[in-house]
């Protein structure tokens, strides 16, 4: 894929960028190596009055950043600002969180004196420059979500950002450097897919985070685990959206709604298979469709705009063929499951319903507005159809029945379970799956611990 901007919404290249050549590469290498080295050394307060600077001056630029990611990857204009509210919001968080989530821990003295020692200390230590591999759909929340806690606990990050988004990706490194960080605390590096192994296997990278998909995990965390180094993944879903019949119907088809095509549908955390109770699943489907079918489809600039169009032409067409594969299978499409006519990468919102285990739509992501519906005669059938998926990033139930709560949270095979709303990812909660999904956590403590040395420190007696 050429590092270019090329609007979704017609489909116009606007801008084309020439990848870094080695000799540049090698540079930004060394200046990520030798800022560490002084950047580490910084107090919590001088990195924290750095973070508050980035964050009051993504605020100041929320509206243009906002057009410029619109731009790039087709979302809301509307959604692209809250994205950029949301990421000074998490840096904040950081800023104000980060040295006690990082304060050193002291056993008790009497758990550690037969070692010999008087005292012991755990202390959190960063590990140096770490590579992030980001993806295009929240292209500033991907990236500051690893950024904000990297920086904080004296890290420097290198930023892979997709190429699609390549304005997106300066502006952060633009951003961080207007904020005051030192010059090699944050860098975008425009490369190449291709380019990851060598950077991955160099010495001066310490570790590596990606989001992405399952091949792009598999690739980085081969090269890691042979390199030895430290990896978080954060990669596919297919969360479930389940419906008991006690739950209140007008509101969950109502989040239900939200939750699929948040972002056009391309968030691995958006709900993807609506798993409904046989009590309630005529009713629900009845209301869960007329709100796909009502959704606003257009130009995503416009402010009324609710759904905009994929990122990519090859992305609608992987979409395209899963919704007619399941139909061949005998899946009937309730709304949508045409491409429209004229220019972008539209498709509009669909419901799929009869869904088989033998059809691509049931094993595979549908990553846009596209929506699998399920009937469950029970919770314990409920509970089946949701696990029978490679991924476990996040589940979402809706119940006012606190048994079946508590056997959602024990049962579900997942990284979170959201309970009566709709998944989302906030800088205070940890973020991750299981299975396909990755591993690792961002966010919150968890999070901010994830790219530290845990040093033991002990003193004798």
């Amino acid at each position: 894929m050429p590092i270019a901007t090329v609007n979704p919404a017609n489909g116009e290249t606007i801008k084309t960028y020439e990848p870094m050549d080695e000799e540049e590469l090698e540079r930004r290498l060394q200046l990520a190596e030798a800022t560490f080295r002084t950047y580490r050394t910084t107090s919590f307060a001088e990195r924290a009055a750095l973070l508050e600077r980035a964050a009051d001056l993504l605020d100041e630029d929320q509206a243009d950043i906002g057009r410029v990611m619109t731009t790039e990857m087709g979302k809301p204009v509307k959604q692209a600002r809250a994205e950029a509210a949301k990421c000074a919001k998490a840096m904040r968080w950081y800023a104000a969180h980060a040295e006690a989530l990082l304060a050193d821990e002291e056993p008790d003295p009497s758990d550690v004196t037969d070692s010999g020692a008087s005292r012991a200390v755990v202390r959190y230590r960063p590990l140096g420059p770490v590579l992030a591999v980001m993806p295009w759909n929240f292209p500033l929340w991907q990236v500051v979500r690893f950024a904000a806690p990297a920086l904080m606990a004296g890290n420097v990050g290198l930023l892979k950002h997709a190429s699609n988004v390549p304005q997106t990706a300066l502006y952060l490194e633009d951003l961080f450097h207007r904020a005051g960080f030192p010059a090699g605390c944050f860098q975008t590096l425009l490369v190449g897919s291709g380019a990851i192994d060598d950077i991955l296997r160099d010495e001066r990278v310490k570790a590596a985070t990606l989001t992405g998909s399952e091949p792009a995990g598999r690739a980085v965390a081969s090269t890691a685990g042979e390199m030895i180094k430290k990896t978080v993944l954060e990669l596919g879903g297919s969360d479930p959206f389940i419906v008991m019949p006690s739950a209140d119907l007008d509101r969950a088809a109502q989040v239900a709604v939200t939750a699929r095509v948040q972002n056009n549908g391309q968030s691995c955390i958006a709900a993807k298979r609506f798993i409904v109770h046989a009590d309630v699943y005529d009713a629900f489907a009845e209301r869960f469709v007329a709100g796909m079918r009502a959704l606003a489809v257009g130009d995503p600039m416009e402010e009324d705009t609710e759904v905009g169009p994929l990122a990519s032409e090859r992305g609608r067409n992987d979409l395209e063929e899963l919704v007619d594969d399941a139909r061949r299978g005998g899946a009937r499409v309730l709304c949508g499951g045409e491409r429209p006519e004229g220019p972008g990468w539209y498709y509009p919102p669909t419901v799929v319903a009869d869904v088989t285990r033998e059809m691509r739509i049931h094993r595979e992501e549908t990553f846009g507005p596209v929506a699998t519906l399920y009937r469950a005669d029970d919770l314990d059938e409920a509970v089946l159809i949701a696990n029978d998926s490679l991924f476990g990033l996040s589940s979402n139930v809706w119940t006012r029945d606190e048994a079946e709560v508590d056997r959602f949270v024990r049962d579900l095979e997942a990284g979170g379970v959201f309970v009566n709303g709709m998944t989302a990812s906030h800088p205070a909660l940890p973020f991750g799956g299981v299975k396909r999904s990755g591993y690792g956590r961002e966010l919150s403590g968890h999070g901010i611990r994830e790219f530290c040395n845990i040093t033991t420190v002990w003193h004798g007696a």
